[in-house]
């Protein structure tokens, strides 16, 4: 809550960076990803991130960037994913060829 009593949206990161489904890490096999979640802080956001990745079956991740959305994205890629977020969800979005 704020000092007006209205709710605080949650603060929804957004990680980018790159997943490997087998153990050789190759360069040339990673798969880019971008992760939409909601989280209290950044140290939050990669934990959850991390664990997300590892259940969806993602052997090693190097991430490289992550920020805070300020508004909900007009890419209609990030649609789903935004909502999701803001639900409490972690949304993963792999962009495989």
């Amino acid at each position: 809550m704020n000092d007006n009593d209205t709710p605080l949206d949650p603060t929804v990161f957004l990680v980018v960076g790159r997943v490997w489904d087998n153990e050789d890490g190759l360069p040339e096999d990673a798969i880019p990803v971008h992760v939409l979640l909601s989280a209290p802080d950044d140290d939050s956001a990669v934990r959850k991130t991390l664990e997300a990745l590892a259940g969806e079956g993602f052997l090693e991740a190097e991430l490289d960037q992550i920020g805070v959305l300020t508004e909900e994205p007009e890419d209609p890629t990030y649609d789903d994913a935004y909502q999701d977020a803001l639900a409490g969800n972690v949304a993963v979005i792999t962009f495989k060829d």
